[in-house]
């Protein structure tokens, strides 16, 4: 999709901006967003409205660089301009959804391609830069059979087994995204350029990052969170007991998102990080794409038949509960569990603990992949 500038310019030039202000991150940025209305809001009140947002002190407001963060931010919309870059801030309703239920998600997003967002099932899948024959073949498989689903599928476009995965999605039309920890003035490794260039037909390339921003190493931390949080499940192929991969995989756990892994021989040391996954109930054993489509309920939702009843709301359920059970019931087919969190703006510990009475109260019932139905 091509972005035509810009609308509006300065709409957009301070939603930009903000990334660029010290000190001041995601999570921060959304407060600010949260409690002033907009990006240009923040930079026009008066300091002194500033301290009201929790998590902003006199420090803080001394150390903000308004008027440098401006002047970035132009040179910034210059280049997405010139390259046909697209920005995705997080109150639009094209912001990844699965995503934005992540409490440290990134505030704007750049991407470049054709990425569709929408798709019915996100997977990320990752692994080690030091792939072995083993695991692109696994890449294969897995590829071959999840091509019959409307899936996006997201890695990384490292070496090894992110790279595998992409030239196995173009190779059977399947959309997929590569999350870099750079600007999009660069690629990083220049190795999967070719690779990279193909992939905008169908999917395309995403970043927090804007340009000139080099691949330094604590960016790709940060990059994982993206490749975890903005999918349905995390799948880690092929993986040593250190590295990118399995950090990635603490990240999806840490969001509640299910993991699975593939599992090794004993001894092999790229399959030491997934059979500790396992081992440790940290990831889903998986031999297959069916083992995964199983597990996160898609072959029922997708096989479902429209129900013709009538469905009345119980009038014994508090509030809360009500307003659950009408989600679930418009949806077609099983509700995750960070959908509902969107759909009610309910916190995941509280939406939880309704969500375990009701099924106590047999209104409910919870499916694989952390998905609720009616009873």
């Amino acid at each position: 999709m091509i972005f035509r500038l810009f609308k509006p310019n300065m709409s957009l030039l301070y939603r930009v901006a903000l990334t660029y202000v010290k000190n001041i991150g995601p999570t921060l940025a959304k407060s600010l967003i949260a409690y002033f209305g907009d990006a240009e809001s923040v930079f026009k009140v008066p300091a002194r409205r500033l301290l009201k947002v929790p998590g902003i002190g006199e420090r803080t407001i001394s150390q903000l660089d308004f008027d440098m963060a401006l002047k970035k931010a132009e040179g910034e919309l210059n280049f997405i301009e010139r390259n046909e870059i697209e920005v995705i801030f997080y109150t639009d309703s094209k912001y990844p959804k699965r995503l934005k239920a992540c409490n440290d998600s990134p505030v704007l997003l750049y991407a470049k391609g054709n990425i569709d967002f929408s798709a019915q099932y996100v997977v990320s899948v990752v692994g080690t830069r030091n792939a072995t024959e083993y695991g692109k073949h696994l890449c294969r498989l897995l590829i071959e059979e999840l091509q019959q689903h409307n899936v996006l599928v997201v890695s990384g476009l490292a070496l090894g087994i992110d790279v595998a995965i992409h030239k196995e999605c173009l190779k059977h039309n399947v959309p997929t995204i590569g999350v870099v920890g750079h600007g999009l003035d660069r690629l990083y490794p220049s190795q999967n350029r070719a690779t990279a260039e193909k992939m905008l037909e169908n999917g395309g390339l995403l970043t927090e990052y804007p340009s000139g921003t080099i691949p330094d190493r604590e960016n790709f931390p940060q990059r994982n969170r993206i490749v975890a949080g903005i999918a349905d499940a995390t799948i880690v192929v092929e993986a040593g007991i250190k590295g990118g991969a399995l950090i990635t995989a603490e990240i999806a756990n840490s969001y509640n998102r299910d993991v699975f892994a593939f599992p090794g021989r004993i001894g092999d040391d790229y399959s030491e990080g997934c059979n500790f996954l396992i081992r440790n109930n940290k990831a889903q054993l998986l031999t297959c794409a069916a083992d995964l489509t199983y597990s996160l309920g898609w072959e029922k939702a997708e096989n479902a038949k429209p129900a013709v009843e009538q469905y009345v709301l119980p009038l014994d359920l508090l509030p809360d509960e009500s307003m659950i059970l009408n989600f679930i019931k418009q949806n077609n087919g099983p509700l995750a569990i960070d959908d509902l969190s969107l759909k009610t703006n309910m916190p995941t510990s509280k939406l939880a603990m309704n969500l375990l009475n009701m099924e106590m109260q047999g209104y409910i019932r919870s499916l694989p992949g952390k998905t609720y139905c009616i009873s």
